[in-house]
């Protein structure tokens, strides 16, 4: 689920605490969290509801002043119309993990067993530390320019970096990437090890799909 940067703003104020959606069937789930660029969002409620029911205090809770406006914002999508109740949960924790720049011999250990993991489901091949040390030569560089030095395609690439991300060990910026301080102390890491001194080249990704887990 998208929001715009204003409602996300107004939700972390506490001013929203209701969206509306038309969906086929719902993105996010009651008891869920949703991350965004303002940190992390607790859905408390999804459910259905029909247009003549949704009541004017609803409306309000939405942000907009007028139902008419609020039935405006929809009409552009097709669907059942979802009331969502939200409210902002916290900072993005990914933000405070990437900033740890000492870990102990246990946690780098265990971020390098998820990327051998990550590696051994990918078809072309391990992956993590070369991409890793790609984007540490070239940072700030666009993800299409990375996918072309790597052999991928730019949305393979992207999807490799967010999973990094989740990590902690990279940072998005417009344009590119560059390593957090756990990235870097993780890509030392593993050169120190040697763990992927031979690495094959990386095929497109239109041949290297990702396996089940």
């Amino acid at each position: 689920m998208l929001l715009r940067m204003a409602v996300l703003d107004r939700i972390k104020r506490g001013e929203i605490s209701l969206v509306f959606r038309r969906w086929q069937k719902p993105t996010v789930r009651s008891g869920g969290t949703l991350q965004t660029a303002i940190g992390v969002l607790s859905i408390l409620d999804v459910r259905e509801v029909r247009e003549p029911r949704i009541p004017r205090a609803d409306v309000v809770k939405a942000g907009f002043a007028t139902k008419t406006a609020l039935l405006s914002e929809l009409a552009a999508r097709d669907g059942t119309i979802f009331r969502i109740a939200l409210e902002y949960a916290g900072a993005d924790p990914r933000i405070a993990l990437r900033q740890r720049a000492v870990l102990s011999g246990d946690e780098l250990d265990a971020v390098r067993t998820r990327l051998h993991r990550l590696d051994a489901r990918a078809p072309a091949g391990p992956w993590t530390e070369r991409l890793l040390s790609t984007i540490e030569q070239h940072p700030d560089v666009a993800a299409r320019v990375l996918a072309e030095q790597l052999g991928c395609e730019r949305d393979w690439l992207k999807l490799q970096v967010r999973k990094l991300k989740t990590l902690g060990l990279t940072v998005s910026h417009d344009p590119g990437y560059t390593l957090s301080p756990r990235g870097r102390a993780v890509l030392s890491h593993l050169r120190g090890t040697g763990a992927s001194r031979h690495l094959p080249p990386l095929r497109p990704a239109a041949d290297a799909k990702e396996k089940s887990p």
